[in-house]
């Protein structure tokens, strides 16, 4: 029973990635600030410090209301240990492309996952 509940909670997108991806996504009305200012998304650029996509990587992996976690593969490939370690269901991880970095199915986490399962 309570993981029903949990699983009711878990009603938001969460996004890392740059400023176009961010931007579209917001637009499409996934942004969520919670009442202690906590946002849904980070924005990454080249200042960002690999310890900040590190913490926030951590941080909405470990909320219970975000359902999915959608990162930029550029900005997964910054913290790529981290990334491919996670393997819970909830939130769901997935790699998405950006406007400057075409999708490289051969970084996916999730996808050498299901070809390691399928002995690929």
């Amino acid at each position: 029973m309570s993981s029903q509940v949990n699983l009711k909670d878990r009603n938001l997108l969460a996004v890392i990635g740059d400023e176009d991806s961010i931007t579209g996504l917001l637009l499409a009305g996934i942004g969520h600030v919670d009442q202690h200012q906590k946002k849904n998304f980070l924005i990454v650029d080249s200042k960002t410090q690999t310890s900040v996509i590190e913490s926030a990587f951590q941080e909405f992996t470990e909320r219970k209301d975000i359902a999915i976690l959608l990162i930029n593969q550029h900005v997964a490939d910054k913290i790529r240990p981290s990334v491919d370690k996670y393997q819970a269901a909830f939130p769901a991880l997935l790699e998405i492309p950006s406007k400057e970095h075409p999708y490289d199915p051969s970084k996916d986490s999730v996808l050498k996952r299901v070809q390691k399962l399928r002995g690929d």
